[in-house]
């Protein structure tokens, strides 16, 4: 006949067998739910004119639009994948990213217009632009943000 005390690294190997397993399943579910729909890709050239423009492309939400910097030049290019943080840009400054549950939220200061990308809608200067696919959109110099909008609102470190 077993005793009790004899059968406590069993039922302690079963416990932990079965929290592995049951965490092991979720976490495989919730890196499929983060990158199912894949990233956000962004094509910085400049186009027949010499204007700097983005060209902002989604496959699984069907998003494909470009966007002309009027009277702004750029001297480089490349394409960038924003499937994780803090990817440098080949111009324009990165301000904010939330990647976790792709393609999630990028703002970006691109010679002081702001451009942010949400699966649900395109916010062009603070102002929300829905998305219309193969649309070229053009921000003149004029339409920049003034100075004190151009600050980024959000709470941050200071790094020191």
């Amino acid at each position: 006949m077993e005793r009790d005390s004899d059968r406590l690294p069993k039922h302690l190997l079963i416990g932990f067998a079965l929290a592995l397993l049951v965490y092991v399943s979720f976490f495989g579910c919730d890196q499929y739910v983060r990158h199912r729909k894949g990233a956000w890709e962004v094509n910085f050239t400049t186009n027949s004119m010499g204007f700097a423009e983005i060209e902002i492309v989604h496959p699984s939400l069907a998003i494909h639009s470009t966007v002309v910097f009027e009277g702004e030049t750029a001297t480089n290019s490349g394409m960038v994948k924003f499937d994780r943080p803090e990817k440098p840009v080949p111009f324009g400054k990165t301000r904010f990213e939330d990647l976790t549950y792709l393609p999630g939220s990028v703002v970006i200061d691109f010679f002081g217009h702001e451009v942010e990308l949400l699966p649900r809608t395109l916010y062009l200067n603070k102002k929300e632009h829905r998305w219309v696919r193969d649309e070229v959109i053009t921000l003149k110099l004029s339409e920049k943000l003034p100075p004190e909008m151009n600050v980024d609102s959000r709470k941050r470190k200071r790094r020191l």
